[in-house]
């Protein structure tokens, strides 16, 4: 049960972000920079960064909901998604962003974790300044979303069937004021 009064029909993070409509907006402007951007590091790499740092954190609703968007970009691939987040040095991605996922696993525990050793693996593996630091601020951003979500005992749907629909027209239509103040699509024969 939310600590809050919110909009119990909406789970997590939008129905915090119905209640303050003021916060929303800068929330969801800085999450479609941070994982919308598709550079040398693509959608499905950012994703792939927030869900990790979200199951380092225990927040339920954000690897779940991050993780279905991940699938999104990754043609449906659940296993590798769900590698990264136990295990992403033995999983099918890139030495690059293995090494971007160890850096943010150290922001995740707090910013004065990060070696200079993994900076430099990072960026020997390809990684440029900016990779790094949308690593970074990836990373930093999750900590206070998964915190913001769990520390208000946000409603977080159990049922694993209801993030894939939420996650595909956030990778249709990207974050924003959208998310909260749409319904939450259905399947097609759901309610016949």
């Amino acid at each position: 049960m939310p600590h809050i009064n919110v909009d119990e029909n909406l789970p997590g993070i939008r129905a915090l972000m119905a209640f303050s409509p003021a916060s929303a907006t800068p929330m969801g402007e800085l999450a479609n920079l941070l994982l919308r951007s598709n550079d040398s590091l693509s959608m499905a790499d950012r994703e792939l960064i927030a869900t990790h740092v979200s199951y380092l954190n225990d927040c339920f609703y954000c690897q779940q909901s991050h993780g279905a968007i991940a699938v999104c970009y990754l043609d449906g691939n659940t296993d590798l998604v769900e590698q990264v987040k136990k295990d992403y040095a033995h999983a099918l991605i890139s030495d690059k962003l293995k090494a971007l996922l160890s850096i943010a696993a150290s922001v995740q525990k707090g910013g004065k974790f990060v070696t200079p050793e993994q900076i430099a693996a990072a960026k020997e593996l390809g990684a440029t300044d900016r990779d790094i630091h949308d690593t970074v601020l990836i990373a930093a951003a999750f900590c206070m979303f998964n915190r913001y979500v769990d520390g208000l005992a946000a409603n977080t749907p159990t049922d694993l069937a209801s993030y894939p629909l939420r996650a595909q027209q956030i990778a249709d239509k990207g974050y924003g004021n959208h998310i909260f103040s749409n319904k939450q699509p259905v399947h097609e024969n759901e309610g016949v």
